[in-house]
């Protein structure tokens, strides 16, 4: 179990997810070590945006999760670990493909390596939705069939196959969480909730989006963070894959529409060519079965369908129309 005698180091600390995790583990009492790209301003990410109080509880590592010295010197004394740094754009991938081979695989193998020479006592590999393509059977389970259409999907099936390949190895105290899409405070516009909400907040009402069909299942991070520490304490999930997923889906036009609507705003939805995926490549269904999850810890989704959804959006929006907030964005530029 995470308690205050648990050392708890977090991979990908500086980024969305991660710095969300980091607050969550802090408020545990632990103690928090964070893995954060090197990078030349000596900047720490999003946990530049902590109080000072919560960043006098961090030890920060600066480092590349490419790097084996650098991951061996981040692991040495750690219970635990949260493995979440990787590559994560899709529309990246496709320019940078390997890239995304020595960051999401490699990486995961020198962390992996790492845990299985210092005995930690659990580490928690973050895998991704996108792993499973197109929606094959509703609500997608941890059977589901593996496709990779994206060289991004690729490198992540491979590293989940990485990971639990030391636990049926060297019985390293392996778990995959499987998050679908997450959202909220923090998020790049590489994703298609700030990507709505930033052009909104900026003052225009011609929404660029990509394909509005496809669906997703919603986490609020929140949500996304207790199911990690959640899997953390169930000795039982040991070298399983479990799914977090709100049980909830709902098309990607259709969540323009209700971020407009909560925002009080009239907007007109446009297609961008150049934000559309290769047709095969593009994951028309995502809807996620969390009974998994749900049965080994008694994780429950706080944001759960429609009403939980809006609580989430509702949260984002405030965040993001906040000026500190907003001019880190670029509201209208396509990021990859």
């Amino acid at each position: 179990m995470i308690n205050t005698a648990s050392r708890v180091l977090v991979t990908g600390a500086d980024g969305f997810i991660g710095s969300h995790l980091v607050e969550a583990l802090i408020s545990t009492g632990c103690n928090v070590r964070a893995f954060c790209m090197y990078n030349s301003l000596g900047s720490w990410g999003w946990l530049d945006c902590l109080s000072d109080d919560q960043k006098d509880n961090i030890d920060i590592i600066m480092g590349d999760i490419r790097d084996p010295i650098s991951v061996n010197k981040a692991v040495e004394g750690c219970t635990h670990i949260f493995h979440l740094a990787a590559l994560i754009s899709i529309p990246y991938s496709y320019t940078a493909p390997k890239s995304y081979i020595d960051t999401n695989i490699t990486g995961t193998l020198n962390i992996v390596q790492a845990a299985r020479e210092s005995g930690v006592t659990r580490v928690i590999h973050t895998s991704t939705s996108e792993t499973y393509g197109t929606a094959q059977f509703v609500p997608i389970n941890e059977e589901h069939p593996l496709v990779g259409q994206s060289p991004y999907a690729a490198s992540k099936i491979g590293a989940d196959q990485i990971a639990l390949s030391y636990w049926r190895s060297f019985e390293t105290p392996i778990a995959v969480l499987r998050p679908f899409n997450t959202y909220g405070p923090r998020q790049s516009t590489r994703a298609v909730i700030p990507t709505i909400i930033t052009q909104i907040t900026s003052g225009k009402r011609k929404i660029k989006l990509g394909a509005l069909s496809p669906t997703r299942d919603f986490n609020f991070v929140t949500d996304t963070c207790s199911a990690f520490i959640a899997l953390a304490n169930c000795d039982a999930a040991v070298g399983k894959v479990v799914n977090v997923a709100s049980n909830f889906e709902i098309s990607i036009g259709d969540t323009a529409a209700l971020i407009a609507e909560i925002m009080e705003m009239e907007v007109q939805i446009c297609t961008d060519e150049q934000r559309l995926r290769p047709e095969a490549s593009e994951v028309n269904r995502l809807f996620g079965d969390n009974s998994r999850l749900r049965q080994l810890t008694g994780w429950q989704p706080s944001y759960g369908g429609l009403d939980g959804f809006r609580r989430g959006l509702a949260y984002t929006i405030e965040w993001f129309s906040h000026r500190d907030n907003l001019t880190r964005y670029r509201p209208g530029n396509y990021t990859i």
